[in-house]
Formats: C-alpha cells, sequence, structure tokens
C-alpha cells in the first residue's frame, strides 16, 4: 500500500531527533508533492535547524508564524532559530508566544529558561524552570501537584505526591517530582535517595542525573559528585549547569587551579549571569587574587544592582569600603517588604558593617539583628536537640567505653582536628599548620559528620538505626577500622599537596569526638577557644553557609557556646590530655609559645615559617580569609565590647562560661 501523504510526515517527523539529515532529505520529497504544507514545512525548518541551517530554517519560519501566528510549535522552532543565528531576544519573544500558547509545552520552558539563563535574567529563568517542571508532568493524577510545586507551595506538593506513591509506589513522574520538592527543600539526603530509584526506572533522563549530582553535593559528597559530573560533561561537554556545579565541587575538595579555570570558562560563555560572575569572585578571593575578586563583585553588581549577595560579598573582603551611591542602594533594597530573606540578610548585614567601619554601632547592630531576624525565618532551631545531644554523648562516651576500645580503629597520624565554635581561631590555627611542611590544611571536611549521620540509617539507606551516639555501642572493631580507613579515603581527594598530614577544621566535630576516638585514636585534636562574648557576636554578624543555624539569635548563641564547653569538659575528664586547646587571646599575646606547644602537641617540629604564617599562598575558604595573610593584630580582640550595650541576651545566655570558659 502506498504511504499517504499524513503517513511520510509522521515517518520524517520521528527522525528528526536522530538523523536530521534524512529527515531534510525525505521531507523536501514530501514538500514536492505539497509545497504548502505547514506541517512538512515546520518539519523541513526544525530540520535545517539542526543541521546548522539557521538562516534557511528561518526563511521559512518567519512566514509560517505570520501565516499561523497561534501555533505554539512553530513559535518554538523560530525561537530556537532566532537565538541560534544570534538574535538571543526575537528567540526569548517567540518562546514566551510559544508557552503562552501552550503552557504545556515543556520543551519550550526549557529552552527559555536556558536563554533567560545566559541573559542573567534570575527570576525568570526561576519561573521558567518551574514552569518546566509543571509542563513535564503529564499524568492528570500529578498535575494539581505540579501546579504547586510551580507555585511554590511544597508541603501541599509533598503531601499529595506521598498520598499518590502511597497507591502506586514505583510511578516514575511521581518520584521525579517529589525529588525535585526535597531538592527545592534542601532535603538532599532524601533527594538523592528517590533521584537513585528514578533512575532505576527512567535511566535515559540525563537531568536526573545532574539532578542526583547535585543532591549528593549538597551533602558534600564532592568526590562522588565530581565522577557523576564528569561522566555528564564526558557527554555534553557545554553542559552549563553541570560546569558550574563541577567548579563548586572542585572548590570543595581545594582542586583550586581547575576551579578557577572553569569559572573563568563560564564567565566567558555567560558574560551577563549575575551568579556565574559572584562564584567567580569567590573563587579567585579563595585563592588570594583579592583585587581581582573584588572587581569581580563590583561587576555582579554592575549585572544586577539589587543583588544582596554581591554586596555582602564586598563587605565580607574586609578591605573594601562602600560608597554613598552603593550605601543609597544597600539602603534602598532594605525598604522593599518584597525582598526575599537570604536578600535580606546579605543586604543588612552588609549596611551594617558599613555603618561599623564608620564607628556608627548602634545603627550597624540594629541592621546586623535585621539580617539575621530575616534568616532565622529560613532556619528554625532547636536549642534543645544540641543540649540533648551534648548530654547523650556523655551519657555513652565514658572511660569504660573507650578502655573496652583502646585498641580499635586506624593506626594512622594524618589528620589534625580542629573544633570549637566557629569565628573562634580555628582558621588560624590551620594557617599556622599549613605552613609547616608535613602539613596541608583542607579546610571545613564533611566526613566525620557523614559518618555520624550514617548512624541513624538502616543498611539500604534508609531512615532507621539506634542514631549517633548510641548506634557507636554496637559498632565492632573490624568496622571502626574501616571506618577509620574510609575517612582516610575520602579525604584523600581534598590533599592536594600529598603531605604527611592534614589538618580538618570542620568547627563542629566537637559534637563527634567520641566517633574520631573509636576510629582514628592516632589523630591529634585541637580545640579552638575564644572569648564567648567576642565568639558569639562574631558569629552573629556572620553568614554561613550551612550548618550553624544556633548562631542567628543571641541567646542561642550563648546556650550553644555552653553546650560546647560542657562536652568538650567531660572529654577533658574521659581522656585526659587528648584534646590541645588554644586560646585565641593567647595565640595573639604569646605568639610563638602557643606555635611551639601546638606543634609539640601535633608531634611536629618547630619550623620558622609557622611564624610567618601569613607569607604561606594558599586556599582559604573560609570567612576569615583575609585575617589570616595579615601578621597577627590585637585591634580586634575586644572589638565586640563596641556592641556591648546589645548583647545582653547572649551575656545572659552564656551566665557562668563568662567565668569559666578557659576551662
Amino acid at each position: 500500500m502506498a504511504e499517504t501523504l499524513a503517513q511520510a510526515i509522521e515517518r520524517v517527523a520521528a527522525l528528526l531527533g536522530e538523523r536530521p539529515a534524512v529527515a531534510a532529505r525525505d521531507i523536501d520529497a514530501v514538500l514536492r508533492q505539497a509545497p504548502r504544507d505547514p506541517r512538512a514545512l515546520l518539519i523541513s525548518a526544525s530540520a535545517k535547524r539542526r543541521l546548522g541551517d539557521h538562516a534557511g530554517a528561518l526563511s521559512i519560519l518567519r512566514p509560517l508564524a505570520q501565516a499561523y501566528p497561534n501555533a505554539a510549535r512553530t513559535q518554538y522552532e523560530l525561537g530556537l532559530a532566532s537565538a541560534a543565528s544570534g538574535d538571543v531576544e526575537a528567540g526569548i519573544d517567540a518562546l514566551r508566544r510559544a508557552t503562552a500558547l501552550s503552557p504545556d509545552l515543556a520543551e519550550a520552558w526549557g529552552a527559555l529558561g536556558d536563554l533567560l539563563f545566559a541573559k542573567g535574567d534570575l527570576e525568570g529563568t526561576a519561573l521558567a524552570v518551574r514552569a518546566h517542571i509543571r509542563a513535564g508532568v503529564t499524568d492528570p493524577n500529578l498535575k494539581e501537584a505540579a501546579q504547586a510545586v510551580f507555585e511554590e507551595r511544597l508541603s501541599d506538593a509533598e503531601a499529595m505526591l506521598r498520598a499518590h506513591l502511597r497507591e502506586r509506589p514505583d510511578h516514575g513522574q511521581a518520584i521525579r517530582l517529589l525529588a525535585l520538592v526535597f531538592g527545592r527543600q534542601n532535603r538532599a539526603l532524601e533527594a538523592e535517595r528517590l533521584w537513585r530509584l528514578y533512575i532505576q526506572i527512567a535511566s535515559n533522563d540525563p537531568g536526573a542525573r545532574f539532578e542526583l549530582a547535585a543532591a549528593v553535593f549538597r551533602q558534600q559528597k564532592s568526590r562522588e559528585a565530581i565522577a557523576m559530573l564528569d561522566q555528564i560533561l564526558a557527554k555534553a561537554p557545554n553542559d552549563a549547569p553541570a560546569r558550574n556545579l563541577l567548579a563548586a565541587c572542585l572548590g570543595m575538595v581545594g582542586d583550586d587551579a581547575r576551579g578557577v579555570d572553569l569559572n573563568a570558562g563560564l564567565v566567558r560563555d555567560f558574560p551577563r549571569h549575575p551568579m556565574i560572575r559572584l562564584n567567580y569572585g569567590h573563587a579567585l578571593r579563595a585563592v588570594g587574587r583579592r583585587a581581582e575578586a573584588v572587581a569581580a563583585y563590583k561587576e555582579t553588581l554592575v549585572l544586577a544592582p539589587t543583588m544582596g549577595a554581591a554586596y555582602w560579598a564586598l563587605a565580607n573582603m574586609k578591605v573594601e569600603t562602600f560608597s554613598p551611591e552603593q550605601e543609597a542602594a544597600i539602603d534602598a533594597l532594605a525598604a522593599r517588604p518584597d525582598l526575599p530573606a537570604e536578600d535580606r540578610l546579605y543586604i543588612h548585614f552588609a549596611r551594617g558593617k558599613a555603618l561599623e567601619d564608620r564607628g556608627e554601632f548602634a545603627g550597624s547592630f540594629e541592621h546586623y539583628a535585621a539580617g539575621a531576624a530575616a534568616w532565622r525565618t529560613n532556619t528554625p532551631y532547636d536549642p534543645e536537640h544540641n543540649t540533648a545531644l551534648a548530654k547523650r554523648n556523655k551519657a555513652v562516651f565514658t572511660r569504660d567505653f573507650f578502655s573496652r576500645r583502646s585498641a580499635w580503629g586506624t593506626t594512622a597520624i594524618d589528620p589534625i582536628f580542629v573544633v570549637g565554635l566557629p569565628r573562634s581561631g580555628s582558621t588560624l590555627i590551620e594557617q599556622i599548620l599549613a605552613s609547616h611542611s608535613q602539613v596541608e590544611g583542607t579546610m571545613e571536611l564533611p566526613y566525620i559528620g557523614l559518618i555520624a549521620l550514617e548512624f541513624g540509617t538502616t543498611a539500604d539507606g534508609r531512615p532507621g538505626g539506634p542514631g549517633f551516639p548510641e548506634g557507636l555501642q554496637n559498632l565492632t572493631a573490624a568496622a571502626a577500622q574501616a571506618l577509620g580507613e574510609r575517612y582516610l579515603a575520602d579525604a584523600k581527594i581534598n590533599r592536594q599537596l600529598g603531605r604527611p598530614r592534614f589538618v580538618d577544621k570542620m568547627p563542629n566535630n566537637f559534637h563527634s569526638l567520641g566517633l574520631i576516638q573509636t576510629i582514628l585514636p592516632n589523630a591529634r585534636i585541637i580545640d579552638a577557644r575564644r572569648n564567648p562574648m567576642a565568639t558569639g557576636f562574631a558569629a552573629f554578624k556572620q553568614h554561613f553557609a550551612q550548618g550553624q543555624a544556633f548562631s542567628y539569635d543571641l541567646t542561642d548563641l550563648g546556650r550553644y557556646y555552653r553546650d560546647y564547653m560542657d562536652l568538650m569538659a567531660h572529654f577533658d575528664a574521659v581522656l585526659p590530655g587528648r584534646v590541645h586547646r588554644v586560646i585565641y587571646e593567647d595565640m595573639v599575646e604569646d605568639t610563638e609559645a602557643q606555635i611551639r606547644a601546638l606543634l609539640d602537641h601535633c608531634g611536629l617540629p618547630f619550623e620558622e615559617s609557622c611564624l610567618n604564617f601569613w607569607q604561606t599562598e594558599r586556599t582559604v575558604r573560609t570567612v576569615s580569609s583575609e585575617q589570616v595573610r595579615r601578621p597577627i593584630f590585637r585591634e580586634g580582640l575586644d572589638q565586640w565590647r563596641n556592641y556591648e550595650p546589645w548583647l545582653g541576651p547572649l551575656r545572659e545566655a552564656l551566665g557562668p562560661a563568662l567565668e569559666t570558659w578557659r576551662g
């Protein structure tokens, strides 16, 4: 039977994706029979576009779009061809028409999001991404949940999707949508589990593999995320989200040369995107290229004058002051009622820093407090949980517990853990140690915390088990050895210099000293400690990327400090001499003696370079990066006293710790 015209068009349409050259040849044959058939013309234009003949595609699409102005597919192809030919604005306009005509045309939303991303339109990109998610849901039973995701009613969406999955636990679209919801709620571990399940169902979805890598990265499992992203980029080397995420991963593991190069390439490819420019500034700052970092931050503000993160980045350099015009812009932003919580925090903190630099401390504190209050709405914190964790640690980790496990764990002496509270001098200690020929600074590593989390999961990675720290009571000697070796294997990617010793300065590891002692009994442990009023206020006015939710309320800060002191006193009692305490104020007043004692505790010979630590060139990603590139100075010791009239809640919460903090 002869092929009909409609059948021929269907056959050629099926060839477009994989074999555009064949489709172009065959559709020309169709057009000789029906030269004005709109669908055949659209297929011809699409084939030409895919083959790089953008002018040829546009010569068909422009008159076709005029003749059929309500044809969404035609507008979609016109948008792609226009953008590919260099007319990005025409491409955006056509894609907007396509999505208005057909809101369920997922590929049009995806293409529109890509163009808006390149343009640097952050709000437009976010809207297009949400619309793309909604349009990609074809099951009518999930439309309401997809609409909830679009409207950012994530709790409603989660409830609907969970109910759906109770009836159909292997429904791929529902699993994918719930994984996206978890990702948007920063529930990375749950998102990871669902993406792995979804990939088993839909193994050919490349977007799912990126989302899985992102979920893994958010848990700071950078080595695993890098491997995933390298696989994605091997197939699609220009994939911008994958390149951007890989740059962040490389920064986390200290592969700075490759990370800076990746960021620089992204800036070249997306010169109008403010977040990419901002990330480039962060990368430059980390490697000590301060002037270039400042320039990148200022260029970010040219691209996005309302971006709070860029103002805060400049303020946080601690070497820049704002111009009157910039301060006026900051004040205008702070007055906007529609400012998102994170931008509000950045703006108030930046303004607080500007006023602090001028000695206007009352106004400065008002802005710091407003910024912290804005962020606290996004970061709930329960101080009772932290107090209970300290008590549980004390109950589990007794003298008897350790005496029964005295020969457990790996014998390696490689790690030097620096624990304590943020803003207590841990970065200074790391910089001093990293100035030694045998020691490498590796920043704040997540691996001890990740191991601790696993005690609250079952063997297949689901919630369950006795949790931490109680789960350590069931640990075997072989398992303790394996966990110690796993920690060293995980940290290997961060050890770029190959030196025999390395510093892990994750401050929150003080919660996990019992775990460290059990699996790494020969590791050295340093407790970085500073006057609690100075520590508390310094943390209060600092925004941390993650993990320090207690720092946005003065009362919570005081309670947290007391819990920390209580737990450290317990470990001093059950593991006498195990922890070496470095008092920041003593380090400032008697630097050489303190450095010698520090090195002696770590089993390291004294080296003059440790006294000249500010001359050591290395990556520093913490908020103290600028200070540790200068000699020790006394001026910052009592800086908190300028704000003493407003620190009553901190003082009251600290209570006896004000007298006993030295230990």
